[in-house]
């Protein structure tokens, strides 16, 4: 059994990098760019973007900094004269309203302005109104024909409400206003339809009779327009509409675009006011996924005129990048708000967790999204019970308390296996094998399959035959499988149908990492052999039998060992890859393995393996090693 203990004291002594006793003592940058972790490259090409107002596409996986980077983006853009943008009635074209600028702050003024000419307006015809009735009134009562002149009065004041100023002063409306912003501004866009991201004109059921309201008024900025001078952020772009995308590829090429009604049977499509101006940098992410959705011609033009950035989900586990995640922690603590500081012991679980779940030797996560919430959870528990600080028993706790969706959904399946017997986890059986499955990005689960060897239907040849939802990639290496035994076990399967079964894998099986399983439950089938189920496997295969690294490690050895799982084989170049809880140590044996034959020695059972093995052992003898001499290139 590898030692796993030693690479933990080691760690623990490596997290003394600096004298604090809790994260309160950390300074937390106040620049949102310097509070970014683990992504230099991705910030220097930010701050030459900023600089040069160019466009960007953050590419990579949720949760490693792309919004992040856009609002630090928008703090390093140059300092430019931020504007307001009024929208005015037209005269001559009621539906073209006009569009003016000024300076951020002066809009609000001339919105007042014209208020306030209208209230004068208004009162001096409320005044006049009120002479005319009094007179009526008082002649009335002067001849003694008073209800005939209220009457009359009534009448007055009906006409005079239809009367309508020659010089009736139209209030414009303030469509942008930038008053009290003294940085660029951010708006993110994500998910937003056309009408929010473009502009619209609100419909108006009440055109005729004087009762409408004004063009102008219905008219409604969109989100480039209120990122004018500033920073649009738009998250997995490729999600939205092409027609969409293409409208916001010509509102970057001409820095202006005019507003009209978004719905063709809304009143608001008659309406289309001059050019708005949207003068925004835009920074558009997802992960790769997201580019097959991308309008060509947006993406050429972020790439001509701007940057493509991949970022990266991990980093080297170093001294100074442990420092950061201390920066990390402290940074999480202020912008939640509610819960306390972390003391030392609980900071280094959480740098402990981020190696965990980078899943690589020597790497530290940077889903920094998921391990903040985990920081959030240890600071929930610790708050209430309303301890100063949040301290190593509070994260292991919210380790329990914030599983995944998927951690929840394994352990429960987890627990039904054991319930229905599904598997089994000791004694040995023909043919059946515990396999090891992720789910999710880490959870791990116990994946049985059973293979059976049948005499063959065709008189041509045998035929592999699987069932369980395999993906592509898990058929061709199930495929693979068959000249493996050839040629390792001198079998001659050609007259055996080899039927082998996913048990219950309704979620499907993708990958190649239930290789080496599928390879042993064959063999053991076709040998009539019984595999210890005691073992759980992992590991790919190459056609020539080394067991190549897979990825998971950790989840599926902490899935074996919840399942009561004793011993569990993986890759030995996966070893460094192994982080398992303290809690798993003595539960469960790890086996590194290098081949095929190192596979069946420890997963079969009985007194025919070593005839196996040797017969295994002798052919691959008997197969020469054959290489080219002096490869030439033509």
């Amino acid at each position: 059994m590898a030692n796993l203990n030693s690479d933990s004291s080691s760690s623990s002594n490596s997290f003394n990098l600096r004298t604090y006793k809790t994260s309160e003592e950390i300074k937390v940058p106040e620049k949102i760019i310097d509070q970014i972790i683990g992504q230099e490259e991705a910030v220097e090409t930010i701050k030459k973007a900023a600089k040069q107002r160019r466009n960007v596409l953050l590419i990579g996986e949720p949760g490693i900094g792309k919004s992040m980077l856009a609002k630090g983006m928008a703090e390093l853009l140059p300092p430019e004269e931020l504007q307001d943008i009024l929208v005015y009635p037209n005269i001559e074209d009621n539906h073209n309203p006009l569009i003016g600028t000024m300076p951020a702050g002066e809009g609000k003024k001339i919105v007042a302005n014209y208020k306030a000419k209208a209230k004068s307006q208004e009162e001096r015809k409320n005044m006049f109104t009120m002479i005319i009735i009094s007179f009526i009134l008082i002649v009335g009562f002067v001849v003694n024909q008073f209800f005939m002149a209220l009457i009359a009065a009534a009448i007055v004041f009906v006409a005079l409400l239809q009367i309508k100023p020659r010089t009736t002063v139209m209030i414009p409306k303030l469509l942008v206003s930038n008053e009290n912003n003294i940085t660029a501004p951010f708006i993110d866009a994500t998910g937003a339809h056309a009408g929010a991201l473009l502009g619209d004109v609100r419909h108006d059921p009440y055109q005729s009779g004087g009762l409408g309201t004004p063009a102008h008024e219905r008219v409604e900025a969109g989100m480039i327009h209120k990122a004018s001078k500033g920073v649009l952020y738009v998250d997995e772009i490729g999600t939205m509409h092409m027609k969409t995308q293409q409208e916001l590829l010509t509102a970057m090429q001409e820095k202006k675009y005019s507003i009209t009604g978004q719905s063709e049977t809304s009143s608001g499509a008659m309406v289309r006011s001059q050019a708005v101006p949207c003068d925004f940098v835009l920074v558009a992410s997802g992960n790769l996924k997201v580019l097959e959705g991308m309008h060509i011609a947006l993406r050429s033009r972020i790439r001509g005129y701007g940057y493509e950035v991949f970022m990266k989900d991990s980093m080297p586990d170093t001294p100074e990048n442990r420092d950061k995640l201390v920066q990390f922690v402290a940074q999480e603590v202020e912008k939640d708000g509610r819960i306390p500081h972390f003391s030392r012991e609980a900071v280094a679980e959480i740098i402990r967790e981020a190696q965990r779940r980078a899943g690589k030797k020597d790497t530290l996560t940077l889903r920094l999204r998921d391990l903040g919430g985990l920081v959030r959870a240890a600071g929930d528990i610790a708050k209430g019970e309303g301890v100063e600080h949040v301290t190593l028993e509070h994260v292991l706790g919210a380790k329990k308390l914030a599983r995944t969706l998927e951690q929840q959904i394994a352990d429960r399946y987890i627990g039904q296996k054991k319930q229905y017997e599904t598997f089994a986890s000791e004694g040995g059986k023909i043919g059946t094998v515990n396999g090891l499955a992720i789910i999710g990005d880490r959870s791990g689960i116990i994946l049985p399959i059973v293979a059976e060897a049948a005499p063959a239907q065709s008189k041509s040849e045998g035929k592999i035959i699987a069932t369980g939802k395999l993906g592509e990639i898990a058929k061709e290496a199930v495929q693979n499988v068959s000249a493996l035994i050839k040629k390792h076990t001198g079998t001659d399967i050609s007259s055996y149908d080899i039927h082998i079964q996913f048990l219950q894998s309704y979620e499907g099986v993708e990958g190649d990492s239930a290789s080496v399983s599928v390879a042993t439950a064959v063999i053991s089938s076709l040998e009539n052999i019984p595999v210890d189920q005691s073992v759980a496997l992992t590991g790919s295969l190459s056609v020539r039998g080394d067991v190549l690294p897979v990825g998971g490690v950790t989840g599926k050895i902490e899935a074996a060992a919840e399942s009561g799982i004793k011993k569990v084989l993986i890759p030995k170049s996966n070893m460094n890859d192994v982080m398992i809880e303290e809690r798993y140590r003595n539960k469960i044996e790890i086996i590194p393995v290098e081949n095929m034959s190192e596979v069946l020695e420890h997963a079969l059972l009985g007194k025919d393996k070593k005839g196996l093995l040797d017969r295994m052992q002798k052919i691959t003898n008997m197969v020469p090693n054959i290489g080219l001499q002096n490869p030439t290139t033509h």
